[in-house]
């Protein structure tokens, strides 16, 4: 016999027929997006204790006329906007802040606000959105300066040598180019717009790179996230070696 239909709830903000605890997912989004967000603008605009010996803050390379020749504010703002447009335009992170900030939807099957005027990315400001393969080639230029950076962190007056602040930029460094591999934009480039990889030339070649950058593309969210905690405190350690308020521990 057919059962009693369970009754829809009404439209609006929250409204949802789902029993578990769906708002949890929202909060770490919520603490963790917003806690970088403002620590990364206080320290982009802080200008100060960005490099001690061979180190430098990735939120300050490459470092651009640190001396204000012509640039009178702080030279992360000459260079943030490459890394920032790349994660604002991040596949998993548009999901991730429009659920978390925009409420849009809070989450899968619950009620958004009632008064909004979708357009999706249709319209600006979003349409920007789809500029985030421009934004994956520009992330690619910094990752070398990032690489750079990491070895240049072993060498200390010109003999080699580890410390802590070494080891911390040399895993930021693996995390970040994981994070950007794992790009949906280069899984697209090497193989997701082909249809038959046997007809095209480099095909065996490029179908291995589609399914390495697949690979990697399934795992997007954590290295995402992985990598976006490694930015954040390869600078805050820095800056408290910078500031004095800790020492680098050398290893060798």
């Amino acid at each position: 016999m057919a059962g009693t239909p369970t009754p829809l709830p009404e439209a609006g903000l929250g409204a949802t027929l789902r029993r578990d605890s769906w708002w949890t997912e929202l909060v770490p989004v919520f603490i963790l997006l917003g806690g970088f967000g403002v620590y990364a603008t206080w320290r982009a605009f802080e200008n100060a204790y960005y490099s001690w010996g061979p180190y430098l803050s990735p939120f300050y390379s490459p470092l651009i006329d640190p001396q204000h020749h012509w640039w009178p504010l702080s030279p992360a703002l000459l260079v943030l906007a490459g890394p920032l447009g790349f994660r604002a335009t991040c596949y998993y992170y548009r999901k991730a802040y429009y659920r978390a900030f925009f409420l849009d939807p809070p989450a899968c099957a619950v009620g958004e606000p009632a008064n909004r005027k979708y357009h999706g990315e249709t319209a600006f400001p979003f349409i920007l959105q789809n500029v985030h393969r421009y934004f994956f080639y520009l992330a690619i230029i910094f990752l070398v300066f990032l690489w750079h950076d990491a070895i240049k962190g072993f060498f200390f007056d010109g003999q080699f040598g580890i410390g802590v602040g070494s080891l911390i930029l040399l895993l930021n460094i693996i995390l970040l180019s994981i994070y950007t591999l794992s790009c949906h934009s280069l899984r697209h480039l090497a193989g997701g717009k082909l249809d038959c990889f046997s007809c095209v030339s480099f095909g065996t070649t490029r179908a291995a790179a589609w399914r390495g950058f697949s690979f990697l593309n399934e795992r997007h969210m954590q290295f995402a996230w992985a990598s976006l905690i490694s930015v954040g405190s390869a600078d805050l350690y820095i800056r408290l070696v910078a500031s004095g308020l800790i020492r680098d521990l050398r290893i060798l």
